[in-house]
């Protein structure tokens, strides 16, 4: 797949993001280029997706914030075609797993082979060891092989007897599961569903966009789309893009209103399981991200209020009481939301 001549013009070296002349001055981030990046993206995922955007703008949010990202659906929302779109538009490898209740840990990291040329052992690499990663049907797999997940989620290395490899950057797991189909399924550990940076509940599509999927179908130009799809970024030209967004510029008022909003979550009565720190930091990043893809670089509090769905509600549980009401995590977060005063 040949590269397009958007890595050139978009060089985005955050050497140049800013300017800080004095201690605690603000760092302006031209955001541009970003802005310009995540159009082409948008541009490419338009000629093989219709609608979603919501899904997508998260997808690149995650992308930009370097965290991974959990996608909830009915089948045939394009949860799957969307994660190997994200692969190609940034000139990534990509890998796909299908999660089932007999896989092993040793099929998704690799596993030592003993070679009996060298009459030593020599580590067989599994198909964790990519950039992009779909992982479907996460909630399949038991509990041994979500384990072993939790290292690789969460520092980029995986530990096989007693040695450590590294992943190579980019690397960003999309996981996805059905939130129906119950039988066959294991409920993920807390501590995995922490290390997604969101959980994105995908719907169905509007009337017209079903239109649109018809007339596209009976064109049958969705059969060629994914091959006019070009790649727009390189791993390397990613990454500046990742340090450019870490220096978004956001008030401590608003550092202030997202800390209020994950102590909230701690000690509401509806909930017996509140956010963690890690919630905290990734409610921030997600934020700053957002606010690069409408055109800005400084947080308002509509970025933030955008994010706390995606980032909280994997992260919080509610007390059976109110689950049996009919409430979802999204309901008591809106409750929170509403107790607490919105910066301006």
């Amino acid at each position: 797949m040949e590269a397009t001549t958007a890595d050139a013009q978009m060089p985005l070296d955050p050497s140049n993001g800013g300017s800080n002349t004095e201690a605690g001055s603000v760092t302006h981030v031209p955001t541009d280029p970003l802005v310009l990046l995540a159009e082409q993206i948008q541009e490419q995922i338009g000629k093989v997706i219709v609608g979603q955007q919501r899904m997508i703008e998260l997808l690149l949010a995650g992308l930009l914030a370097d965290g991974h990202i959990l996608i909830e659906g009915v089948p045939g929302v394009a949860k799957t075609l969307a994660a190997k779109l994200i692969a190609r538009l940034i000139k990534a490898n990509f890998s796909r797993i299908q999660f089932t209740p007999d896989l092993m840990p040793s099929d998704v990291l690799g596993t030592n082979i003993f070679n009996p040329q060298s009459g030593g052992f020599q580590f067989k690499a599994g198909p964790i060891f990519s950039n992009i990663v779909l992982i479907d049907e996460i909630n399949r797999a038991p509990a041994k092989t979500q384990a072993a997940l939790f290292e690789v989620m969460e520092e980029r290395q995986i530990t096989v007897d007693g040695l450590t490899h590294k992943l190579p950057p980019p690397f960003m797991v999309i996981a996805t599961q059905n939130p129906v189909e119950h039988e066959g399924t294991y409920r993920l550990p807390e501590a995995q569903l922490d290390r997604f940076l969101m959980k994105v509940n995908v719907g169905y599509p509007s009337l017209e966009e079903e239109i649109t999927i018809l007339e596209r179908q009976n064109q049958q130009a969705i059969v060629k789309s994914l091959d006019d799809v070009m790649a727009i970024v390189s791993p390397e030209v990613l990454e500046n893009a990742r340090q450019m967004v870490r220096k978004v510029h956001i008030e401590p008022k608003l550092i202030e209103f997202v800390a209020k909003i994950i102590w909230e979550t701690r000690n509401d009565r509806s909930l017996y399981l509140g956010a963690s720190p890690r919630a905290s930091i990734a409610l921030l990043n997600v934020a700053k991200a957002l606010s690069v893809l409408h055109g800005r670089n400084f947080v308002i509090p509509e970025d933030i209020l955008q994010g706390v769905p995606p980032v909280l509600r994997h992260r919080i549980s509610l007390t059976p009481e109110r689950e049996m009401e009919g409430l979802t995590p999204d309901d008591i977060l809106k409750e929170i939301i509403g107790r607490i005063e919105i910066p301006r």
